[in-house]
C-alpha cells in the first residue's frame, strides 16, 4: 500500500512539472506537452490503497475526473496510463481519451469526466456480474460533490433495491470544484444518506489507509457473499487545487498550510517505521523504486509516437 502511494505520488509531482512546460509565462492550458485541464490526487492516495488493495482483476472500479492514484493501485499499465496522458499512439486509448478517460480493460478500470457517472456503470456492471453467474464486485468513486447529482440517488436505490455486489466510495475532500461542501450539501456526512437505501453507510476519518483497509475489507467480503451494496465516505484532502493553474483563492487563510501538515504518505512512513520496524533503509529502498517505475514510465511516454493525422477519424462510431 505503501509503495502503491509512493508511485502515485511521485507521478503525479512529475506529471505536474511536465505539464507546466511551455505554459509560461502566461499560462495557457493548450500549450505544451501535456495539453487541456489535469487534476492531481496528492493526498487522496489512501482512498486508492486502502481499497484496491482487496481487488482482483475481476473487479470493476469506475472513478472520476481524478483518477490517478486509484488506476494505479488497480494494476492500469503506467507507462500505457503516462502515454495516454501524453496522448501518444502507445497509450491505452492511443491518446485519445487523456487523463480524464483513463480505460483499461485488463483490470477492469474506467474513469470520466462527468461528475456522478461512476456511479450508473458500477451499478450495472454488478448488476451483470449477477444476472450472468460470474465472479467480481464493482467499487464507483466518486467526491462529495457527486452525492448530490441525480445519477447518485438513482444508482444507489437501484443497488439496494437488487441487492447488487457494489460498494461506493465518497473521498470527500471538502471541495467540489471552489464550493465548500457545507455550502452544498444539507447533511455533515454523506454516508448518512445509505440508509435511505436500505444498505450500510460508514464514515472514516483521518484519511487513514489501515483504518480504510479495515472498513472497505468487510464491506467488499459483504459483497462477494451476496449481502448488496455500501456506502463509504472517506475523508481525504485535496492537497492541490482543482486543477493544474487553479489559484484557490477560494481556500481560507491557512488551509494549505494545515493540509500539509497531515499529508499521508509521510505519516504513513512514520507509522510504519513505529508500528512494523520499518527502517530508514527500507524506505529509501521503497522509493528508489517506485521512482524507478515512474521514471521508466514517463520515459516511455516521451519516447513515444503521436498518432498520425489521417488516424483521427478512426475508432470513431457514426
Amino acid at each position: 500500500m505503501y509503495k502503491h502511494m509512493l508511485i502515485s505520488r511521485f507521478f503525479e509531482e512529475t506529471i505536474e512539472k511536465i505539464y507546466m512546460e511551455g505554459k509560461s509565462p502566461a499560462f495557457n492550458m493548450a500549450n505544451g506537452p501535456i495539453p487541456g485541464e489535469m487534476h492531481l490526487s496528492n493526498g487522496q492516495e489512501p482512498c486508492a490503497v486502502g481499497v484496491c488493495a482487496h481487488l482482483t482483476a475481476e473487479d470493476i472500479v469506475t472513478h472520476t475526473h481524478r483518477p490517478h492514484h486509484v488506476a494505479i493501485a488497480k494494476g492500469v499499465d503506467l507507462k500505457a496510463m503516462a502515454a495516454e496522458i501524453f496522448g501518444k499512439k502507445t497509450g491505452l486509448s492511443g491518446g485519445r481519451g487523456g487523463h480524464m478517460h483513463i480505460f483499461d480493460p485488463k483490470v477492469n478500470f474506467s474513469c470520466s469526466g462527468i461528475i456522478g457517472q461512476s456511479i450508473g456503470p458500477a451499478a450495472g456492471a454488478a448488476l451483470s456480474r449477477v444476472m450472468q453467474k460470474k465472479p467480481g464486485v464493482a467499487v464507483a468513486y466518486l467526491g462529495e460533490g457527486a452525492a448530490n447529482q441525480g445519477a447518485f440517488h438513482e444508482g444507489l436505490n437501484l443497488a439496494g433495491v437488487w441487492k447488487l455486489p457494489v460498494v461506493f466510495i465518497i473521498e470527500d475532500n471538502s471541495w467540489g470544484i471552489s464550493v465548500s461542501k457545507r455550502a452544498s450539501t444539507a447533511v455533515e456526512r454523506n454516508s448518512d444518506r445509505a440508509v435511505a437505501y436500505g444498505m450500510p453507510g460508514e464514515f472514516i476519518e483521518g484519511n487513514d489507509p489501515i483504518k480504510i483497509f479495515e472498513v472497505v475489507g468487510k464491506a467488499i467480503q459483504r459483497a462477494r457473499d451476496g449481502g448488496g451494496p455500501t456506502l463509504i465516505e472517506i475523508e481525504t484532502s485535496r492537497l492541490a487545487g482543482h486543477f493544474m493553474g487553479d489559484g484557490e483563492a477560494y481556500r481560507p487563510a491557512g488551509e494549505k498550510e494545515a493540509l500539509q501538515k497531515i499529508d499521508p504518505i509521510p505519516l504513513m512512513q512514520q507509522r510504519l517505521a513505529k508500528e512494523y520496524g520499518f527502517s530508514d533503509a527500507d524506505d529509501a529502498a521503497i522509493k528508489a523504486e517506485a521512482r524507478a517505475i515512474v521514471d521508466e514510465a514517463i520515459q516511455f511516454a516521451r519516447d513515444s509516437e503521436y498518432p498520425a493525422p489521417e488516424e483521427a477519424m478512426e475508432k470513431v462510431f457514426v
